[in-house]
């Protein structure tokens, strides 16, 4: 067998042989050997003419793909076309577009589309204890520029129904960064005290060292952490005070939602956080092989049907003409 890739090229040519891709996605998904995922047994087999386990332990799922219980679950899609994209995007620094994506495997762009958000799933991850040491926090405005709005459409923005909670209807996105560790960000429904307050508390250890700038929703944070304050209009570095680290987050992020993506619905915002997030807590001691790697790794047990992802769950079929 080939070496396992290294770079984009040797991802494309390894994976074109679909024997590859299951080895590569076994060795993975099954560390202590292969399970049925149904029973859990390890009495497997692999049927290779077919390309699909069989387990020993007869009961109505007893043959199964790799893609059982993954985000490829149910996809017509083949692996060759679901491993390179999953590269493209755990390793492109501003991500790719739907369209991108289409043109590039050979896919509708609905389907990439599609097949990118079950990705930005598998980034999610798992978060693992809270945040410690130094700590920055801070929140920035995800959204069009006003002065590039019709006057109509920026008053519908401002004060129409269900308006985003942000300036001019922007969705409002708030993280915290551990200086040389990881960021955590999510989507915020407001910039008020007790959210954000509370986004703090349930993400960053007790006692840290904590650095934000002076919005007046921080305020009252130095009764659990070594609260600093750096003033915007004062300066925007004070030795140890400042939010440097999280505006190189928010550059990466708006780089690849304003170059990239160009339009996001604020429904599907936190998916491109997340995918941002995957990127940026990986960018140190991995190259693009070692980061790839750890995305195949997060695909069990994560599902996202097209109904669910477009809103549409419980909705009953339309019926034909």
């Amino acid at each position: 067998m080939a070496p396992e890739p290294k770079t984009l090229q040797d991802a494309i040519i390894y994976f074109a042989d679909p024997d590859n891709c299951i080895a590569y996605l076994a060795a993975r998904r099954w560390r202590n050997g292969i399970t049925c995922p149904t029973c859990g047994s390890k009495q497997v087999r692999f049927m290779a003419s077919r390309r699909v386990f069989c387990c020993n332990v007869r009961h109505p799922k007893w043959q199964f793909s790799i893609k059982v219980g993954t985000i490829f679950e149910d996809s017509p899609i083949t692996l060759d076309k679901w491993l390179t994209a999953m590269w493209m995007l755990a390793n492109c620094k501003n991500g790719n577009s739907s369209w991108e994506m289409h043109r590039t495997l050979g896919v509708t762009q609905k389907t990439a589309w599609f097949m990118l958000h079950r990705i930005r799933l598998a980034q999610q991850g798992k978060d693992g204890g809270k945040l410690s040491g130094e700590v920055e926090v801070d929140e920035t405005f995800i959204g069009g520029k006003a002065r590039f709005m019709h006057k109509d459409k920026k008053l519908a923005r401002r004060f129409g129904k269900g308006k985003a909670p942000g300036p001019d209807g922007k969705a409002i996105v708030a993280a915290v960064l551990q200086r040389g560790g990881k960021v955590r960000a999510q989507v915020v429904a407001k910039r008020k005290k007790n959210e954000l307050q509370a986004f703090v508390k349930g993400n960053v250890e007790a006692g840290s060292a904590l650095y934000s700038d002076d919005l007046a929703s921080y305020q009252g944070l130095e009764s659990d952490y070594a609260h600093q304050v750096i003033d915007h209009a004062e300066a925007y570095v004070r030795g140890k005070v400042h939010t440097n680290g999280l505006e190189n987050f928010w550059c990466l992020l708006k780089r690849g939602i304003n170059g990239t993506y160009v339009s996001v619905e604020p429904f599907h915002l936190f998916r491109y956080v997340d995918e941002e997030a995957f990127r940026f807590n990986n960018r140190e001691d991995m190259n693009d092989a070692d980061r790839f790697s750890l995305l195949v790794s997060q695909i069990v047990g994560k599902r996202l049907t097209y109904a669910e992802l477009t809103g549409k769950v419980g909705e009953k079929p339309s019926l034909p003409c």
